[in-house]
Order: C-alpha cells, then structure tokens, then sequence
C-alpha cells in the first residue's frame, strides 16, 4: 500500500471524531476516524480513535484495541508506527509533530532500523517539544522541519 496515512494525536475519545472532521474540511486528503477493520487507502488519512490503539495487518486492514497504555497513552504513536514497519518496512515514514513525551520514540527506531525515514517537527514551530525533541536526541530524524514544511517533506520523499 502507499500514499495511506495513519494519524494519531493523544486526545480523548469525544474529541477525535470532531479532530478528523475539522481536518476533513481542510485538507486535500479525505480524513476521518479509524474503525476496526477499514482499510488502508491512497487518498484517505485514518485518524486513531481516543482511547484505543490503531495498529495495521498484513491486509492493509485497521485493527484497533484497548491493549496497557504506552508511554502513559493510548492511543500511542509507538503502537502504530510498530506495526506500520512490520507490514511495509523500508517504505514507512514516520512523522513526530509537537507533543508531551516520548511516544513516538520507540516507533521512530523500528522504522529507521527497517530502512524507512522520519521526519520530525522542529523546536521553533513545537507548540510542546517533547516528541520531536525525544526522537531527534535519539539521533533517529532523518528530516527535521517546521510544521509548514512537513507535508511537502512527505511528497518529496514519496516521489
């Protein structure tokens, strides 16, 4: 599969179905909440629903589950970007935007250690740190960009 997109931001479950419509509104891609078993599709952002983790199957289908919080979060960037790789390897690439924490770390080396790339959000357009910060101190960005610039990074690196 390429060209899908999986989103997942650390919100609560009333709060991601409004977050996918607003994105719908304003992006090119069609954006909405994950369901267990939707499928991955050029063209679609699939954004993790609160409170459950959105991993991938070797069927380019979404399984979602309520399995322990990581890093103090679920969902977490760590569990989807862990199952991303193990599907599609070397071609997987991680984006780590503004957040508290780590999640995202964890993720980030599979995908690198996979052959894939990571793009993370600079410190000067990071409303919070953390994330990007996490990745880039691990030495695992490939691309470290302010967040206007992150889209077209993630074309550049598809074409």
């Amino acid at each position: 599969m390429t060209e899908a997109v999986v989103m997942v931001q650390h919100m609560p479950p009333s709060f991601t179905r409004a977050l996918a419509q607003r994105l719908n509104e304003n992006s090119p891609l069609a954006v909405r909440e994950a369901a267990d078993g939707d499928r991955l599709e050029r063209g679609v952002a699939l954004l993790a629903p609160g409170n459950y983790h959105l991993q991938l199957d070797s069927h380019n289908r979404v399984a979602l589950d309520q399995g322990p919080r990581r890093n103090g979060v679920r969902p977490a960037l760590d569990v989807s970007m862990e199952t991303a790789v193990t599907q599609y390897g070397a071609a997987t690439i991680g984006v780590v935007l503004t957040g508290m924490g780590t999640d995202g770390t964890s993720g980030s080396r599979h995908i690198k250690a996979a052959g894939g790339q990571i793009i993370a959000e600079d410190q000067a357009t990071s409303t919070v740190y953390g994330m990007p910060r996490s990745v880039i101190e691990a030495g695992l960005a490939d691309h470290i960009v302010p967040l206007l610039q992150v889209a077209s990074k993630i074309r550049e690196l598809i074409e």
